[in-house]
């Protein structure tokens, strides 16, 4: 058994970061379940905002969050978000790191959706999550652990506290641990998401007693590479930022009179209408023909297109939404403590609140540099205990039926709990969950077979996303029944939180 001060569980942006803001102070390991450059950040395509323009004012980026969260947002996460991400960026920028700037060495501001002004700063081009995340590698190259292709299999809990973790290789305890996973794309036949986003982290600290929230909040960004009837990659809102348009192959424009800021929309918005068009017979295409310098200004979504035989020359990208981003996750407060002592969350994995029912673009690159400084910090200003290791209470394995497969999750929540959803279809999925026998997937011991662990992790995840969907009987931003298409009084700031006590009671009245 090993020890740490502190495990970091996950290899993106959030986690980097918390990792630099401690290593000179604490001995930090960081797990990843695959290389430690797969994850949703290094992927990220699109910006960080922030207002740092001259012109531009924190509460016009809090204004702004808060519309397109649709007001579910936690109005101090908010806050601490758009005021401290300016010294989050201007740090940023003093350890070395160079945004994209004009001839003249001015930093270059880019529109994208629901901003009411250009604030978003790139790092070359369309490669800005990668840049930043290469940049943290190197910077904590021999300052902290990475142990790769080992990932954690369940979070170790005594006497009501997370104390370490078990990976599939080993035992590791620590005075803290961060859980930086990010989200749950791949429970989605159509995702921008890394290959490992299923989840894991959420189910972990769910079975562990973490409370979660707001896991029917789920964003699908509206334009995905579509070919062949795959999703293959992401094209940036940015790219709609600088004046592409959603066209049908009729040659309508899909945006036209369905929101005023037509095709900068909200995401959720635009993702509906195209997804309108396509259950209509239509194919859905972005038109960036008048877009200038195209394939330098967007080197990664031009790479991609000729890797696909695409001709991005003929204006013409074939698109369709995807599962992106989502606004739920492990409950914490603003400092990142979980509802379980000794565990802490960042990043998408985290629900502070700070999305509300529908994440602003680009305010998700701002939120792993601004709230894992706000971990890292409580961190070290906090004495944390140690406390010894005792045997597991978990059951031992004994799965009683046949799991399914990772396709079959995919395909259930994709046509059941995707982006337009209704009772009939959510109580179906509900019940197809609960086939698996869900509560007694939380309460058992972890399964070392990556492949049935990973099921049954999205097994949990996903029943969680339909539940949660099928209690809030309203529509509001990201989540969207035709059953009940408008926001309620009743659901105004009413979060759905959910915790393990859920099937503890179940278990007790059989």
């Amino acid at each position: 058994m090993r020890e740490a001060d502190v495990i970091i569980v996950g290899s993106g942006l959030a986690a980097l970061m918390v990792a630099y803001h401690l290593c000179e102070h604490k001995n930090v390991i960081i797990f990843t379940k695959s290389k430690k450059e797969t994850s949703n950040s290094w992927l990220a395509q699109g910006g960080v905002a922030a207002a740092i323009h001259p012109d531009d004012h924190w509460l016009s980026h809090y204004t702004d969050t808060m519309i397109a969260g649709c007001e579910h947002n936690d109005e101090e996460a908010v806050r601490i978000l758009v005021q401290e991400g300016r010294d989050a960026i201007q740090q940023f920028i003093n350890l070395g790191f160079s945004f994209d700037v004009d001839e003249h060495g001015q930093l270059l501001f880019g529109q994208e959706g629901a901003h009411r002004m250009r604030r978003i700063l790139h790092a070359g081009g369309d490669a800005t999550g990668k840049n930043m995340v290469s940049f943290l590698f190197e910077k904590l190259s021999n300052r902290v652990t990475f142990i790769e292709n080992d990932p954690v299999i369940d979070l170790l809990v005594s006497d009501g506290r997370c104390v370490g973790v078990q990976t599939k290789n080993g035992t590791y305890t620590a005075s803290a641990i961060v859980i930086a996973t990010g989200g749950i794309g791949q429970l989605y036949a159509f995702t921008s998401n890394a290959e490992t986003a299923t989840g894991d982290g959420i189910a972990m600290a769910y079975r562990a007693g973490a409370a979660v929230a707001d896991m029917e909040f789920v964003q699908f960004h509206p334009t995905m590479l579509y070919v062949d009837g795959k999703a293959v990659g992401l094209i940036s809102e940015a790219v709609r930022g600088e004046g592409a348009m959603l066209v049908t192959d009729d040659g309508r424009r899909v945006m036209d009179g369905v929101y005023p800021q037509k095709d900068l929309a909200p995401r959720d918005v635009v993702s509906r209408a195209i997804e309108r068009e396509m259950k209509n017979g239509h194919f859905v295409f972005l038109d960036v023909s008048m877009i200038p310098h195209f394939s330098s200004r967007f080197p990664t979504i031009t790479s991609l297109c000729e890797r696909y035989q695409i001709d991005w020359r003929n204006g013409l990208l074939p698109v369709v939404p995807g599962a992106h981003f989502l606004m739920g996750g492990i409950v914490v407060n603003v400092d990142g403590e979980t509802t379980l002592p000794g565990l802490y969350a960042v990043g998408e994995a985290a629900c502070t609140g700070v999305h509300g029912a529908n994440r602003l673009a680009s305010n998700s690159l701002l939120e792993a540099l601004v709230f894992s400084r706000r971990v890292a910090f409580q961190l070290l200003n906090k004495t944390e205990q140690r406390l010894t290791l005792k045997k597991s209470e978990r059951k031992e394995n004994n799965v009683r039926v046949a799991l399914p497969t990772k396709e079959d999750i995919q395909r259930m929540m994709t046509q059941y709990v995707g982006i337009v959803r209704e009772y009939d279809q959510l109580f179906y999925a509900k019940q197809w969950f609960e086939q698996y026998s869900i509560d007694e997937l939380v309460n058992m011991a972890p399964e070392h077979d990556d492949e049935k662990r990973t099921i049954i992790y999205m097994l949990i995840v996903g029943w969680l996303m339909t539940t949660s969907a099928l209690q809030r009987r309203e529509s509001r931003g990201a989540h969207y029944r035709s059953d009940e298409p408008f926001e309620r009084t009743y659901w105004e700031k009413r979060r759905i939180v959910r915790t393990k006590e859920e099937h503890l009671m179940k278990e007790g009245s059989r």
